[in-house]
C-alpha cells in the first residue's frame, strides 16, 4: 500500500473492456512526509476521490481486477480509500 495525493483526472477514448465506465486518476504517489516520491500514476478511483484529496492505493493487481469485476484487466494501481485531514 501506498499514500498518494490526486491530481487530476484522465480520460481514454480507447481502453480495453474492464475499463468502461471507470474513473482513471491522477496520482501523484507520497512518502511518509506527504512530500512527492517519484512520477504520478493513472490508477482506477472506486472511492469518488476528488482533486487534493490524500488517498491510500493499492497495488494488489488481484484486487484491483476484483474491483473491476475482470479476472484479465490490465490494471494494478487502484485507489481504495480517503485520508480525512
Amino acid at each position: 500500500m501506498r499514500l498518494g495525493r490526486v491530481i487530476g483526472r484522465t480520460t481514454a477514448t480507447v481502453k480495453h473492456a474492464s475499463l468502461e465506465a471507470q474513473r482513471l486518476i491522477l496520482v501523484q504517489p507520497l512518502d511518509a512526509r506527504s512530500t512527492a516520491e517519484g512520477d504520478p500514476m493513472v490508477v482506477i478511483d472506486a472511492v469518488g476521490s476528488r482533486l487534493g484529496d490524500r488517498v491510500l492505493l493499492t497495488s494488489d493487481g488481484r484486487s484491483v481486477r476484483r474491483m473491476l469485476g475482470s479476472e484479465n484487466a490490465p490494471a494494478r494501481w487502484g485507489i481504495i480509500g480517503i485520508i480525512n485531514d
